[in-house]
């Protein structure tokens, strides 16, 4: 989980899901070619895309996470996803992606399975109280609600948080809401 290629086999799968779905391989981009005009920016590459006769149809962010610096990182996850939801929207909104249907955005974060991701974790309140569900919430949970609030408000149509362990043993398959699918409308368990 620390090289470039860490999340290679997840879009190798969601490249071949889309396939069986009907899309055209060659609508179909992760190794080039993966950069969309933004509205704060120039562009910025995303892990996945899929754009079809003119349109964009898809594009996926992908992440991944290892310890022991939650605390910074965690911060940096949440501002670059959420900057990079404000950004393609706001770029849709202004027609720089033609007048298409409104394409599907995803993220998928993949996050440590250990001690310190699953410790709770103290807020520091110094002014104003933080929102109830932060309070002495690990790094996992804190995930899981960006995740959520993410599709919540929007910015995303999904959201999947997974965790790992580092020695390859299996991620917390008894913690069912780390490794669900969020969507607005339901939450479906990844097998």
């Amino acid at each position: 989980m620390t090289g470039g290629a860490q999340m290679d086999g997840f879009i190798r799968l969601l490249t071949e899901t889309i396939l069986r779905a009907g899309v055209r391989r060659e609508a179909i981009f992760y190794d080039s070619a993966l950069e969309l005009p933004g509205y704060f920016r120039p562009t910025k590459k995303w892990d996945l895309l899929v754009v079809q006769d003119g349109a964009l149809l898809v594009a996926l962010e992908t992440k991944s996470q290892i310890g022991p610096s939650f605390g910074n990182n965690f911060n940096n996850r949440t501002e670059e996803a959420m900057g990079s939801a404000l950004d393609i929207w706001t770029a849709y909104r202004e027609g720089v992606f033609g007048k298409h249907v409104r394409p599907w955005l995803g993220y998928l974060f993949l996050l440590e399975d250990c001690p310190k991701s699953q410790s709770p974790i103290r807020a520091n309140e110094p002014h104003f109280a933080v929102l109830p569900e932060f309070k002495a919430a690990s790094y996992q949970q804190r995930y899981e609600l960006f995740c959520r609030k993410l599709v919540l408000e929007r910015h995303y149509d999904a959201a999947c948080l997974l965790t790992s362990r580092r020695d390859g043993g299996g991620g917390r398959a008894d913690n069912t809401p780390s490794r669900q699918m969020i969507s607005p409308l339901r939450t479906t368990s990844i097998p």
